[in-house]
């Protein structure tokens, strides 16, 4: 059984977790071959229910949001932000616990987002920047990818 531990975005591995209640198919399906695989779902961890309304980052991306310059709203206005930190917060602890340095996220996810995330409009259209969680473990050492580019560390000849 491998022994390093990987955090994945729970929906990546096929919880039950997104926002509308349904997962991502398994994805990350051979990530098991070489990790220990940890699921982790920040937005429920935050507080959140599922199915949940679609949120975005307003005014930055998840650095800013840390920083208290952004924040994270549902398509009906309502304020998130409090939830997206605590969930990318517990996200980081658990990693602590684990002993995880690397994580596999979501891709454009207002969480877990790695590079690229909705911009806030609610029309499907990306920016630069990080979602909340992605952010958060980044800034405590944590090296992440997305499911679309897991490169190497899915292992030779599985494709990633």
């Amino acid at each position: 059984m491998p022994e390093e531990p990987l955090i994945v975005s729970a929906c990546l591995v096929g919880v039950d977790c997104r926002l509308d209640g349904g997962h991502n198919s398994r994805v990350t399906v051979h990530l098991d071959r070489r990790f220990r695989l940890v699921p982790v779902c920040p937005e429920q961890l935050g507080g959140l229910s599922t199915p949940r309304s679609a949120a975005e980052i307003q005014g930055g991306a998840g650095d800013e949001v840390l920083d208290g310059l952004a924040r994270v709203v549902t398509k009906g206005g309502e304020d998130v932000t409090a939830r997206f930190v605590a969930g990318a917060e517990e996200t980081v602890r658990i990693a602590q616990l684990v002993g995880a340095g690397r994580a596999v996220l979501k891709a454009r996810s207002p969480s877990c987002g790695v590079g690229r995330t909705y911009d806030g409009s609610f029309c499907h259209r990306l920016r630069d920047g990080h979602g909340v969680t992605a952010a958060r473990l980044l800034r405590v050492g944590v090296e992440i990818r997305t499911e679309e580019d897991l490169g190497d560390w899915a292992g030779p000849g599985i494709g990633g």
